[in-house]
């Protein structure tokens, strides 16, 4: 007895439901794609509702040249600090105290270029050596003694409040020579022929354009040779259609009012050598493993005591460098400078999506953080609005992004 088999073909899709092709299969996946990285993508979709409010409520003022230009000045060494601020928290740390150490860094460059006439290129370096032994000593401390971070900073905020005030003796002192003035506030210079547009800023961005596109093909090839997910190619491409058109945009509005300043040219090297230590260095990945898993990490021989000293060690430097570009910003330094901005720091690392318990985060991320504060600041400033409620908004934004984390958390866990 033989049983007949006849195999059915599956029926065919019905028309306009089997493509991805169309318009709803795309936003699909778009939206797929950000449940996937709700973390990675979160605060970037944020900054940019943000500038489109403040671009509308401010009737464009936010996005004229001038005005970018101002915020990338106004903003530098909150980012500065924000960079080193990240790799703290990554660590498991935190560091209250680079808000003095930035006000000491700028009263003793004053003191060695105008008291003393020492040449600003060897004060430049004395002020970073400065940074580098405040910031060890403090490392030394947490990382050797055991001493908590929370206290030692906290000592260390005090205490080079103090010697802010002893050095410059309740004066404010500048100004300070030509050749400092323009880390704070200068521009590149203008080369070639005479036309609309900075030409360097405008090479610039182009070669920042190919530099991304490289990146983002060989990251995606990398993952691809390693048999990692990968997002779609249309959504790949669409990520970096979007990148593209963000910095043809910033840069046109650059090269159209005075070129890109010389702290975006520093913040960039910043960002780039640093987001390649945390990404791709030893020392970058033992900087997250003592932060997401102490004991692991010393099982697997990570020397956890050497990593956090250096994390301090560095975060002196950037202070330090902060502080310079804060006093020749304001071409003086005074003994009320940087009130407030270990604060600013910290809230920039939280809402670029670091985590209080340690172990997660990114250079990038600590960027954005900033910038929305920064874009938060400007536009409420445009619409003359009081620092009293400018006070409650960030406060709120800072609630919402850890409450973000949190429930970002718990989720994953569920």
């Amino acid at each position: 007895m033989s049983t007949d088999v006849t195999a059915k073909s599956p029926a065919p899709a019905p028309p306009g439901r089997s493509g991805s092709a169309d318009g709803t299969g795309l936003i699909r996946l778009v939206l797929d794609g950000l449940r996937r990285n709700m973390r990675q993508y979160g605060m970037l979709i944020a900054l940019g509702l943000i500038v489109a409010l403040f671009a509308v409520w401010t009737d464009g003022d936010l996005l004229l040249p001038r005005n970018v230009s101002n915020l990338v000045l106004q903003n530098s060494y909150i980012l500065i600090l924000a960079i080193g601020m990240m790799m703290v928290i990554i660590a498991g740390h935190i560091d209250l105290s680079v808000g003095s150490l930035t006000a000491f860094v700028g009263a003793f460059a004053a003191v060695l270029t105008v008291n003393h006439g020492v040449p600003w290129p060897v004060a430049l370096l004395l002020c970073l050596t400065m940074g580098a032994v405040a910031g060890a000593l403090q490392g030394v401390l947490i990382a050797y003694l055991g001493i908590p971070s929370f206290i030692v900073t906290l000592a260390g905020m005090l205490l080079f409040r103090g010697l802010t005030e002893i050095l410059l003796q309740g004066q404010t002192i500048g100004p300070f020579p030509n050749g400092l003035q323009k880390l704070g506030n200068g521009f590149l210079p203008e080369v070639g022929p005479h036309t609309n547009y900075h030409n360097i800023t405008l090479l610039l961005g182009v070669v920042l354009i190919a530099a991304v596109v490289w990146q983002e093909f060989r990251d995606r090839r990398r993952q691809q040779e390693f048999a990692l997910d990968v997002p779609p190619t249309r959504l790949f491409l669409l990520k970096l259609t979007a990148l593209i058109a963000a910095i043809l945009a910033l840069t046109l509005l650059l090269a159209s009012y005075k070129g890109a300043p010389i702290i975006l040219i520093v913040l960039g090297a910043l960002v780039v050598g640093y987001g390649y230590v945390m990404r791709n260095a030893v020392f970058g990945r033992h900087i997250y493993a003592i932060g997401g898993n102490l004991p692991a990490a010393k099982l697997s021989g990570v020397k956890d005591k050497k990593v956090s000293f250096y994390v301090f060690l560095n975060m002196g430097v950037l202070a330090a460098l902060a502080g310079l570009v804060v006093a020749a910003r304001l071409n003086a330094a005074s003994p009320k400078a940087g009130d407030g901005f270990e604060l600013e720091a910290i809230a920039s690392s939280f809402i670029g999506g670091a985590s209080m318990s340690g172990g997660v985060g990114t250079i990038l991320g600590a960027i954005i953080g900033g910038l929305v504060l920064g874009v938060l600041n400007n536009g409420m400033n445009l619409l003359s609005v009081g620092t009293d409620w400018q006070q409650v908004i960030k406060g709120l934004a800072l609630l919402a992004a850890v409450g973000f984390d949190v429930w970002n958390k718990r989720k994953s866990g569920s």
